[in-house]
């Protein structure tokens, strides 16, 4: 544990050799994948942030609109003194809107991959909310890790606050795995405040994951230039282009970044070989029906509280507690 920018920092971020390594297997299945938690170093969250204000891409302005009509709703099912859990943080502007509302003391743990962008996010929020305890945990939140010790001892209430429709990126017996583990974490009687995209019109997915402005594509693409960057690898990204498209058979948007040509790249002594038209397969985002994610939730031990929507059923936001 160290002290920056003002706030409490543990870093538990993976290896650069798990990354190597989970970057070669990945690269040398059929098809070829890398898993979308690595588009994260500081360029990627950046662009990720760009992507959330396009006009194309619904998911957060409608989130942000849900979660301030029911904000105070939320904070009184959570409860006075709580711990808030927030997994992929990002820029924390989502959790703004639930701080404003909780009452009492409140401790917000931020846990994101991506080292700097975590840092500087929470170091703004800490002086943006003085009263509340902030502290950065730089780690894989799909692996184990170790939560932080509080300095003022255990609050009477745990919740985990995991916007954005992150589940999405998980298969759904991966998302189910997952939510087991969120509550085990949070404990009997703790509580999951989860965005969840809801299945739509093919057209509308498509466009918001094909900007007009190809921001998408660049973050896609940037997960390239990270293994170049990182790992010392050879890419060179105007050989490949960026794919997305939605699914409608397994009910999800696929992202793919596509070879232009024959080629091979070299990775750390290793050859990988790409054919034309050949892809990367580097995020999937599933849709659900409300129904379907509560179905998911109840089979990891969470059960349905309450959930709202927007006005166009575009989005959903759901508070669970663990049995």
């Amino acid at each position: 544990m160290e002290h920056l920018d003002g706030i409490e920092f543990h870093d538990y971020h993976p290896k650069a050799d798990d990354f190597l390594a989970e970057v070669v297997r990945g690269l040398s299945e059929k098809p070829k994948q890398i898993a979308p938690k690595f588009f994260y170093d500081k360029r990627g969250s950046e662009l990720f942030d760009r992507i959330t204000g396009l006009s194309e891409y619904y998911p957060t302005r409608t989130e942000i609109a849900i979660l301030e009509a029911g904000a105070a709703e939320i904070a009184e099912l959570a409860g006075k003194d709580s711990l808030l859990i927030e997994y992929g943080s990002g820029s924390s502007r989502k959790v703004g809107i639930l701080l404003d509302a909780f009452q009492g003391d409140v401790t917000y743990i931020a846990i994101d991959i991506s080292r700097k962008h975590l840092v500087e996010s929470c170091s703004r929020l800490a002086k943006a909310y003085p009263a509340v305890e902030v502290i950065a945990v730089c780690a894989d939140y799909s692996k184990p890790f170790p939560l932080p010790t509080l300095k003022r001892g255990d609050p009477k209430n745990r919740a985990v606050f995991f916007p954005g429709s992150t589940i999405g990126n998980f298969t759904p017996d991966q998302a189910v795995s997952f939510l087991c583990n969120t509550a085990r974490r949070i404990g009997s009687g703790g509580s999951l405040l989860i965005g969840v995209d809801l299945k739509k019109d093919h057209a509308l997915l498509n466009t918001a994951y094909n900007d007009a402005g190809q921001v998408t594509a660049a973050f896609n693409l940037n997960i390239l230039q990270r293994i170049n960057n990182d790992l010392g690898a050879n890419f060179d990204l105007s050989a490949f282009r960026h794919d997305a498209f939605y699914n409608d058979h397994h009910g999800r948007v696929e992202m793919h970044v596509v070879s232009l040509k024959s080629q091979t790249v070299q990775l750390d002594g290793t050859s990988i070989r790409f054919d034309k038209g050949e892809t990367i397969h580097t995020e999937n985002s599933y849709k659900f029906t409300i129904e379907e994610f509560q179905r998911l939730a109840v089979q990891a031990g969470f059960e349905p509280v309450n959930s709202w929507t927007d006005p166009g059923n575009l989005f959903s936001l759901h508070y669970l507690t663990a049995r």
